[in-house]
């Protein structure tokens, strides 16, 4: 298996991305120079997934920081602070984002000395963060394999790999860790509606590590669990609350209750920073709302009748009570979460 592509990096001193609306006609790279550059990407969704956005983010951060003309402490974190609202205004449910640029602001506050020494502190922890995103999911990876089967199918939806994170992915991360380790696994993807991310970039970043992919459109999941072709479901999430309520890409929730009624296990890889223990239960979770044009069109063609009502929200919440285990960096926590997420992760 090759190594998996990082998805954000940090070259000549611009922010790099995998831009991930061509995938997957065209592997292309976008250099960005300026903060808010790196807010559109995020915004437009040429970089996704809870990881990547926040790691992306916190490079953003970074480089913008070296551009504030302000001479004194105080002026150059009102605007330091400023721009991170900017960041924190472009998706608002991935927790990640409001992770990473809290994290960055907090060491600019209690970083001492000049401007120059906060502007070099923010660099050097962004550029940690890349690092750190990529050994958690490796840990990740180790301690969720030991739950997928010896032999068989594993249902995901979205895209959790890769792409979705610095590199290595959560729940593909997951996956990988098994082949690694000798297991014998076909991956069932979802298609994802409406943006596809399952067709488009799972399947790919499969394809590429020669993991036997099987792609399903968002319908046929319960002939194919009823027929015992999957064994078990691992999805990513973008949040998830104190009691394991848990924010995904919209159809996640469908997929758990199916899982739920078929008897297979349920299992969500995310990392720490994912969690959300500020939130009492997924009813606190907000949801994107995107353009309805992702629903109403595919590659510039309108698919709908023109005058119809359009919702298109990003993001669905699945109850704790559907999640079989969460799988993380400090490892596989089961119910009850109210006790057992505190007791892990705090």
């Amino acid at each position: 298996m090759q190594e998996p592509l990082q998805t954000v990096t940090w070259k000549n001193g611009k922010v790099c991305l995998i831009d991930q609306t061509v995938l997957p006609d065209r592997l292309r790279h976008v250099e960005m120079a300026d903060w808010r550059e790196v807010v559109e990407a995020i915004r437009t969704m040429i970089v996704r997934g809870a990881p990547a956005i926040g790691c992306t983010a916190a490079l953003g951060l970074a480089m913008g920081a070296r551009d504030i003309p302000a001479q004194s402490r105080d002026a150059f974190l009102a605007q330091f602070c400023a721009m991170a609202d900017a960041f924190r205004a472009a998706r608002p449910t991935a927790v990640n984002l409001f992770w990473a640029a809290d994290r960055l602001v907090s060491l600019a506050a209690d970083t001492d000395g000049s401007v120059a020494d906060i502007q070099d502190a923010l660099l050097g922890e962004a550029l940690r963060m890349l690092e750190e995103d990529i050994a958690i999911n490796r840990q990740m990876g180790r301690y969720g394999a030991e739950r997928l089967p010896e032999e068989g199918g594993v249902l995901t939806h979205c895209n959790a790999g890769a792409l979705a994170t610095v590199g290595y992915g959560t729940a593909l991360g997951v996956i990988r860790a098994g082949v690694e380790a000798g297991k014998r696994l076909h991956v069932y993807a979802d298609e994802t509606r409406p943006r596809l991310q399952g067709m488009k970039l799972t399947a790919w970043e499969l394809a590429q590590d020669h993991i036997p992919v099987t792609i399903l459109t968002d319908n046929m999941a319960a002939v194919f669990m009823r027929e015992g072709k999957i064994d078990c479901v691992v999805v990513g999430a973008d949040r998830i609350a104190a009691n394991g309520d848990t924010a995904n890409k919209i159809g996640t929730y469908g997929v758990a209750v199916l899982a739920r009624y078929h008897g297979i296990p349920f299992y969500v890889a995310a990392p720490a920073s994912t969690f959300d223990l500020s939130l009492t239960s997924g009813r606190q979770i907000p949801i994107e709302e995107r353009d309805p044009s992702e629903v109403t069109h595919i590659n510039g063609m309108r698919i709908a009748p023109e005058g119809v009502e359009i919702v298109n929200p990003a993001f669905d919440v699945t109850p704790a009570e559907l999640v079989t285990a969460f799988m993380t960096e400090r490892g596989v926590i089961e119910p009850p979460y109210e006790t057992n997420l505190r007791c892990t992760l705090r």
